[in-house]
């Protein structure tokens, strides 16, 4: 039989929804790749230079502009005199478009355009006109000497949180990742409860600070737009592009090939993109637009500031009954998102009378959204917190008192978890930490000037999954020692996590390929569509969508030579029946297959009388070993290449079983005796989060995730002057992050997992995990330590200053 005898469609699609657990072939492949802490397949390039960034792209004829953002946080535009301009050598045109600009920044996951319009100014920095020159250092002469005349109603601006919390108002929960929620009475539950604490949190506004400012090349090519822009979700993006500039999807083609970071500020499109576009039309020339790093602080996204109130009912044992989480956060008038911030709080401690409720505060400050671990990043302060409070009023330890609150199901929703290896995080890192040479007792331990102390807190992270798709292709390459590659393409994203790395060894581990005969395109719209890069579920997502593409292949393959999909084996470039003893081939797979054998022979007896010849049934046994080199296959389709799409898409399994990746994190701090420095001397984190795709890049997100609580216990703040609204700290010299000098080694232990329920490849989103909890576990070091709770964030040495003990 030639081996192309059997019709294939041109491009198959295979498509799973997740609507109840399902195998992995990872359990079945023979190179088990996936897994292996490989080095970055980009690593080269970007340590060369070469990985092609959206501000490093050049087209013919470019130029260059420079957004102008306004200098007061509440009014209106009135004139905008360009005159002053006329003299500045290279200046071309102050471009304006009140009514298509952006107001601001769109969230993640959106499909329409984000607030327009800039007449009215809602914020100090809203960029209200872009200056347009030959060189970028004209375009920002030009734009600083840009006159811009307003009706100032500053006075009249929200800018004060505090005084502002008498007008909270309600949430649109249509428009939030978290619903208020009542079970039980929790106002009598704690108010009859035999131990209670009750406490107020505050934690301030933060900024993303990805290292990469955004940025965006805008071209025409007659009536389609290309933006080259750093954006996390490009499939979201483009849609947001078509509603704001009223343009259908052939119109657009978003790419973003490298994202130097993100943390949520490039889920949406921002102000650049659009302002880019239009002056890009109206002169006919490609123009590219590079934020400043007061720009990206002022004119992006904050993480909001909140007020929380944690409230537990507890027996003496500690047993809890009630548990109250109530947020207020703020965002721009008119914005819906708020911060979810006890996302966790739901599932994480046991309680059958619990309640999470949530306002807003409209504030005439920057756009609030989503921040890495959006939510738990710092809802988990408060109720670590909170909770290690409750132990030491209890006089039990604190890992001890989250073992006897370790719920059996979800208790607000009363389903199973999918998996929950929270115990065995809190088990293993304790151990590797030395958890137990720690001294409850605060302020016993002082080594020269510097007070020492430990604390610990849990972590928790809601796992997702997005519809997304990919196409996956096999095509004879000479180039290749095996004379076949495989070219996967989807527009998910990579921002420093390791998207290319670890989509390739998926492609590579089911098609029984090296790493590098793998061709991995991504951030192109002109790809099938992914989730991208944002919530801990891009690599799940769009790697589902790689795994079915390559699945897809694999059975289309196996048709191909005679063989049954179920026992193959993709080696080495090569194709062949797997041994019925054969570690990778489950007893299952060998019961389906001989019953499919069986099935066949008697569906022919009872249709003809007549007995199946053996050979028919030669794909269904197991001692046919014929190897089948896959170039040779190939070889036989048109154009020496056949190609196959995957879809992976949420289902039941989501409401069915609560999925979430848990963690602890572990924390010994130094403070100074005298002047209330705190230094952290070490920090061991153990997270849960299913199969693991690469242990290398996995680590590297956790200790990003750790690095995260660093900054959020002990600096980050973004300190809004409350007079006129501007940013007072609007770069990196004044907004501190951990650098080198604040991180000491960090731990990372991957507790073994595997969960079926979550995807094909079970695996769950890890790099938010490891920010939840982490900056309370600081904070209760520092207690421990010196025998002070702060409830003000960040950890600053003037909160401690009058608290030290003598």
């Amino acid at each position: 039989m030639s081996l192309l005898d059997s019709v294939i469609p041109a491009e198959p699609t295979k498509k799973v929804t997740m609507n109840e657990p399902v195998e992995t072939l990872f359990n079945k492949t023979t190179s088990n790749l996936v897994g292996k802490p490989i080095n970055r397949v980009d690593g080269s390039l970007k340590v060369s230079g070469q990985a092609p960034y959206s501000a490093e792209i050049y087209r013919e004829n470019q130029v260059y502009g420079v957004l102008v953002g306004a200098k007061i946080a509440k009014g209106q535009v009135e004139n905008i005199d360009s005159s002053a301009l006329d003299n500045i050598p290279g200046i071309i045109k102050v471009v304006t478009d009140p009514k298509h600009f952006l107001r601001n920044s769109q969230q993640g996951g959106e499909t329409e355009a984000p607030t327009q319009g800039v007449s009215e100014v809602f914020y100090h920095g809203q960029p209200i006109a872009v200056v347009v020159a030959e060189t970028f250092e004209a375009a920002t002469e030009g734009a600083n000497a840009l006159n811009v005349t307003y009706k100032d109603e500053t006075e009249k601006a929200a800018l004060n949180f505090t005084q502002e919390l008498s007008n909270a108002h309600e949430i649109n929960e249509k428009e939030g990742a978290d619903k208020n929620a009542v079970h039980g009475d929790p106002e009598q539950g704690l108010a009859d409860s035999e131990v209670t604490l009750d406490r107020f949190y505050h934690t301030p506004s933060q900024s993303n600070s990805p290292m990469e400012p955004h940025a965006t090349l805008a071209y025409w090519e007659d009536d389609k737009l290309i933006l080259y822009t750093s954006n996390q979700k490009v499939a979201s993006c483009k849609q947001q592009v078509m509603d704001a500039l009223d343009l259908n999807k052939d119109q657009v083609q978003l790419i973003s090939y490298f994202v130097g970071g993100g943390f949520g500020s490039k889920l949406g499109i921002a102000p650049e993109s659009i302002a880019a576009a239009i002056a890009a039309k109206e002169l006919g020339r490609p123009v590219l637009i590079n934020m400043t790093r007061p720009q990206v602080m002022e004119a992006t996204v904050r993480r909001s500031n909140t007020r929380q109130r944690i409230a537990i009912g507890c027996d003496k044992d500690g047993i809890i009954n009630t548990f109250i989480h109530d947020t207020t956060s703020s965002n721009l008038p008119g914005e819906g998102f708020f911060e979810p911030t006890a996302l966790s709080t739901h599932y994480l401690y046991r309680g059958e009378n619990r309640r999470v409720s949530y306002k807003m505060v409209d504030m005439n400050y920057v756009l609030s959204g989503s921040m890495r671990a959006p939510g738990e990043g710092v809802g988990m302060i408060a109720v670590e917190c909170a909770m290690d409070e409750l132990a030491t009023q209890l006089d039990i330890d604190p890992l001890e008192l989250r073992r006897r609150n370790e719920p059996e199901q979800d208790p607000s929703k009363e389903i199973p978890f999918s998996t929950r290896h929270l115990l065995a995080c809190l088990e293993q890192g304790a151990k590797q930490f030395g958890w137990d040479k720690r001294n409850p007792k605060p302020a016993s331990q002082l080594e020269g000037d510097w007070w020492i102390g430990m604390g610990m807190a849990a972590s928790a992270r809601g796992n997702q999954l997005e519809k997304s798709e990919a196409r996956a292709t096999l095509q004879v390459d000479d180039t290749k020692a095996l004379g076949v590659k495989a070219v996967i393409e989807t527009d998910m994203t990579d921002i420093g996590t390791g998207s290319y790395t670890v989509l390739s060894q998926v492609a590579a581990d089911l098609l029984g390929l090296p790493i590098d005969h793998i061709e991995m395109k991504l951030g192109d719209s002109a790809f099938p569509p992914a989730a991208g890069s944002g919530g801990s579920k891009g690599a799940a997502s769009s790697g589902s969508g790689v795994y079915l593409a390559c699945e897809q292949l694999r059975e289309m393959i196996a048709e191909k030579v005679g063989l049954y999909p179920d026992t193959i084996q993709f080696d080495k470039g090569h194709i062949k029946q797997a041994g019925e003893h054969d570690p990778s081939v489950t007893e299952a797979a060998v019961e389906k297959v001989k019953d499919k054998a069986t099935d066949l022979k008697n569906q022919v007896s009872d249709k003809t009388g007549l007995a199946l010849p053996e050979s028919a049934t030669e794909k269904y046994d197991f001692s046919n070993f014929q190897s089948y080199a896959l170039a040779d296959i190939i070889a036989q389709y048109d154009e020496q290449k056949v190609s196959a799409k995957g879809q992976i898409k949420p289902g039941k399994n989501a409401k069915s079983h609560r999925q979430a990746s848990f963690g602890a994190n572990f924390a010994e701090v130094a403070v100074h005796r005298v002047t209330g420095e705190v230094r952290l001397k070490r920090m061991t984190g153990a997270f849960a989060a299913g199969r693991i795709l690469n242990h290398k890049t996995a680590t590297s997100q956790c200790y990003g995730g750790m690095v995260f609580g660093i900054g959020s216990a002990l600096m980050e703040e973004v300190i809004h002057d409350k007079r006129d609204g501007r940013i007072c700290n609007h770069d990196l010299s004044e907004y501190h992050v951990p650098v080198n000098a604040d991180v000491p080694q960090l731990e990372v232990i991957l507790v073994e997992e595997d969960d079926p329920y979550t995807n094909p490849m079970h695996i769950k989103g890890i790099g938010e995990t490891a920010i939840s909890g982490a900056a309370a576990a600081i904070a209760n070091a520092i207690y421990n330590a010196i025998g002070v709770r702060v409830y003000d964030f960040p950890i600053t040495p003037d909160k401690l200053l009058y608290e030290l003990p003598e």
